[in-house]
């Protein structure tokens, strides 16, 4: 469960008036990462990262992203009752017990994990359960869910039990997917309609974790454009840091919005702008890796979450480390290509299982089809796979060592 960009926009300019005044190139060389960021999660190394998307950042995605240059990975927004329930939870945010069967599973760190969720009691148990691996029987996160937030105790719960494994460098809290309400109860991006319910369920979660785990949130800039949307978000924003959240990924469209229309930097401006001791992350329209500098510039956020313009594109984060070493950014060859589609639905398969890779590497065949000299032709036959068989006759007619050498010379 989570969230989804279908019927969303296509890619477009932010809200930003000047925004295409800055370099880019200039804007990456100042680029840095806060102090404050790495010293709570490290390994944290560059001021941008891969968000959590619904459908598409599962193991394999997130392996691929690093290898290009990614220094840090969300998962996609999980629902604590399923979570909970014993559901598919960990198979889709952490490889779990079957890191030792992918190839390169050991390489998925440091990774955030983001909970989803209606009740403070639910979220606190699944936050417990997500740091914790699972660890103890599943009957006793089901109790701790069950308690009152108020009873003395279910904080100690955390950091009494079973000892820390770190899998997760941080648990995010998601107040922004746009996601239908369960039973006429808010969670994702409705709580921004509801700021105490909301800060109940923020301080729930941080009081139930050891002080050594970070925690974060994910928002967008309000419900809609009203003036009181505008005064929960600050609401929720401030309380958030006073319960010592580390930081928050900021995005600039509403809820109203979902992912239709443009994002507004300029929201993220004046908000940098107002709460300059803050950490925050920017998060809307950021297509390519020049988008990531424009932003940080524009805004002064302290870094960028990069959701949709990476989906079939993980060479965007090798060309923002191009950019900060003022090299610039390459695009990626035929062969450089047809290496990363091979790998990546290798570990899909080694993930989802073949038939599993195979419907969900179409969506990513599309996207990666985007970056070929016939990317039409390309999409159309990436549609059609289902098999691994399908997958490597795609790579052998249009990604062939001879095409590539062409497209060398």
């Amino acid at each position: 469960m989570g969230c989804s960009g279908n019927n969303a926009t296509p890619p477009g300019p932010a809200v930003a008036p000047g925004a295409e005044d800055i370099d880019p190139a200039v804007a990456a060389r100042l680029a840095k990462v806060d102090s404050r960021v790495i010293a709570a999660i490290p390994g944290f190394d560059a001021p941008f990262f891969q968000a959590g998307l619904a459908g598409y950042s599962d193991p394999a995605m997130r392996i691929i992203a690093r290898r290009h240059g990614c220094p840090c990975c969300v998962t996609e927004a999980l629902l604590d009752r399923t979570l909970l329930s014993g559901g598919k939870g960990f198979a889709k945010a952490d490889l779990g017990e079957i890191a030792d069967n992918v190839p390169g599973g050991d390489e998925d760190h440091p990774l955030i994990g983001q909970l989803m969720g209606s009740e403070p009691d639910e979220m606190t148990a699944a936050a417990v359960k997500m740091i914790e691996q699972g660890r103890r029987p599943r009957g006793e996160y089901l109790a701790m869910a069950q308690r009152s937030a108020s009873r003395p105790g279910l904080g100690e719960d955390a950091k009494t039990g079973a000892t820390l494994v770190q899998t997760f460098a941080a648990i995010d809290v998601n107040l922004a997917c746009p996601v239908k309400k369960i039973k006429s109860k808010a969670r994702g991006g409705h709580w921004l309609r509801e700021p105490e319910g909301a800060i109940e369920i923020l301080r729930a979660v941080r009081e139930a974790l050891p002080r050594e785990v970070p925690t974060t949130l994910k928002i967008r800039r309000g419900s809609d454009e009203s003036p009181e949307a505008e005064r929960n978000f600050f609401r929720i924003f401030d309380a958030a840091y006073e319960m010592g959240y580390a930081w928050t990924t900021v995005h600039g469209r509403t809820v109203e919005q979902k992912y239709v229309g443009p994002s507004k930097w300029t929201f993220l401006r004046d908000l940098v702008r107002a709460r300059p001791d803050r950490v925050i992350f920017g998060s809307g329209d950021i297509w390519n890796a020049h988008d990531i500098f424009r932003m940080i510039a524009y805004t002064g956020v302290h870094g960028v979450s990069v959701a949709r313009g990476c989906i079939g594109n993980p060479w965007i984060f090798r060309q923002a480390r191009q950019m900060m070493a003022g090299e610039p950014p390459t695009q990626p060859t035929i062969a450089e290509q047809r290496q990363v589609l091979r790998e990546h639905f290798e570990l899909s398969a080694a993930v989802n299982g073949e038939i599993g890779a195979g419907l969900l590497m179409r969506k990513f065949g599309i996207r990666f089809a985007s970056h070929h000299p016939m990317a039409d032709a390309v999409r159309v036959r990436f549609i059609a796979c289902e098999r691994t068989e399908d997958w490597v006759r795609v790579l052998e007619e249009f990604y062939s060592e001879e095409l590539a050498a062409c497209r060398a010379m």
